[in-house]
């Protein structure tokens, strides 16, 4: 079994940043795969849209974002980098949340220094924990990470850019950074000016995150790489484009009363393929009585 871990430490090693996009579930996960990326990322926001159908505020608990990750994992098949908001809890509770994420194959993780419960890091008023609670967060999933055996990257993610503004975000990201996680990430950025002050203001390894629709998601990868970051996540893209396909799909359904036709999407033989049905059924006709 491939240590993804490994797979992404290597990965960072290399010239280049590493593209993760997000996905929303397991099967999006595999699509993402396919589709040539070298990473995935667990985003909360789309585990807790595609499981309840309902915001990121802090919904989901840490079993069913430990689940998101096994199923994402194993579908998958390369590294995933995975939210795990803010710890769920106390210390105790973020060493099981770490220690889940480590069994479920997760490569890298990200906690957040707000209070519970949480919401999306694109919504204002964000409430922070003190920075030194932050600290001691990050520095008990760096022991816990340490305890697992597995050398996970973990991520130190600040969420002060909405409520507190950059200077204070940038403050927190070099703090945080301190503390020996491997990569630092400040959430929230809408704008290119953000994520251009963010890349000369930290010169620690970081994490961006790029939101269709902001300005910043005109930023291209060879400038973002560019600018020094080795990771960029684009959280929201599979899902905001699976919605708007979906969308589209009904209302055609509903006005015309029959299928569309659409030769460029996905009929059911290209969905075999990526569910890799001939394979499944080849290895059941095997042992089959």
């Amino acid at each position: 079994m491939i240590d993804q871990t490994k797979v992404l430490r290597g990965l960072l090693t290399q010239r280049g940043i590493v593209a993760a996009p997000g996905a929303p579930d397991a099967l999006s996960a595999r699509l993402v795969a396919q589709s040539g990326f070298p990473a995935v990322y667990m985003t909360g926001l789309g585990a807790t849209a595609s499981r309840l159908g309902a915001p990121d505020l802090g919904l989901l608990g840490q079993t069913e974002m430990a689940e998101q990750a096994r199923a994402m994992a194993a579908a998958a098949d390369i590294p995933v980098i995975a939210d795990a908001d803010t710890g769920y809890g106390g210390p105790l509770n973020l060493r099981r949340a770490v220690a889940d994420y480590a069994r479920s194959g997760v490569a890298a993780f990200h906690v957040e220094d707000q209070q519970m419960p949480k919401r999306c890091g694109q919504l204002a008023g964000a409430r922070l924990v003190p920075p030194l609670e932050a600290e001691a967060r990050l520095r008990a999933a760096i022991a816990a990470r340490d305890a697992c055996g597995r050398d996970m990257l973990v991520i130190g993610r600040t969420d002060a850019l909405g409520s507190e503004g950059m200077e204070a975000a940038l403050e927190r990201a070099r703090r945080y950074g301190d503390t020996g996680v491997d990569l630092v990430f400040v959430d929230g950025i809408r704008t290119v000016a953000q994520v251009e002050e963010v890349a000369r203001a930290l010169p620690n390894p970081k994490v961006v995150s790029l939101v269709d629709g902001t300005d910043a998601a005109r930023l291209g990868l060879d400038e973002l790489q560019d600018m020094g970051f080795s990771i960029c996540l684009f959280a929201l893209t599979t899902l905001l484009a699976s919605l708007t396909a979906q969308a589209e799909a009904l209302r055609r359904l509903r006005t015309d009363r029959r299928i569309a036709a659409n030769p460029q999407g996905f009929d059911y033989a290209r969905f075999s393929q990526l569910v890799d049905l001939a394979g499944h059924q080849a290895f059941a006709h095997e042992f089959e009585a």
